[in-house]
């Protein structure tokens, strides 16, 4: 035995790095748990910055948001959950439901967390349309997609660097 992973394993073989790890993890949410677009996005002072989006072209990386009208710092300050299967009936979302993101009737959102504590930013999905309440089941999904990718940035691997915003 060389050492060398068999042909059968490559399936499973570790992701060369960050940005491969979460772009798996957001195309095994859209796989598994469906929803419309889902995100890595790094919250950079009063941004949010999307990192990776699935499926491609769904939002362009780059794309920046005001982090004061993000669904994402609601959830983050408390004042909202982390899943919303019907975003109008949680009056902290249904308020910021304006501008690009008046189409999203649900939402779920995870902190992702540096190796020190503090934020670096979130996975996220939405949906434009209600969801279920089963979709909760879903939710333990989700988080544990956000803490392995929380995990390789503090085991080491380092995320994207910001991308230009598109819109410059």
């Amino acid at each position: 035995m060389t050492g060398m992973v068999p042909s059968g394993f490559a399936d499973v073989a570790p992701w060369p790095d960050w940005c491969a790890a979460a772009e798996g993890a957001l195309g095994f949410l859209a796989e598994h748990v469906g929803w419309d677009i889902w995100m890595v996005t790094q919250v950079v002072e009063d941004r949010q910055v999307v990192l990776l989006a699935h499926p491609a072209g769904a939002v362009r990386p780059g794309i920046e948001l005001p982090w004061e009208k993000s669904f994402c710092r609601q959830m983050i300050e408390g004042n909202a959950p982390r899943l919303a299967t019907v975003t109008a009936a949680v009056p902290a979302y249904a308020s910021r439901s304006t501008g690009a993101l008046s189409d999203i009737a649900a939402y779920v959102g995870v902190p992702l967390v540096r190796a020190d504590g503090t934020l670096f930013g979130t996975l996220c999905g939405v949906a434009y349309r209600a969801k279920p309440r089963s979709a909760a089941r879903e939710m333990s999904v989700v988080e544990i997609a956000a803490r392995m990718l929380s995990t390789l940035m503090a085991a080491g691997m380092e995320p994207p660097p910001l991308p230009d915003d598109p819109n410059d």
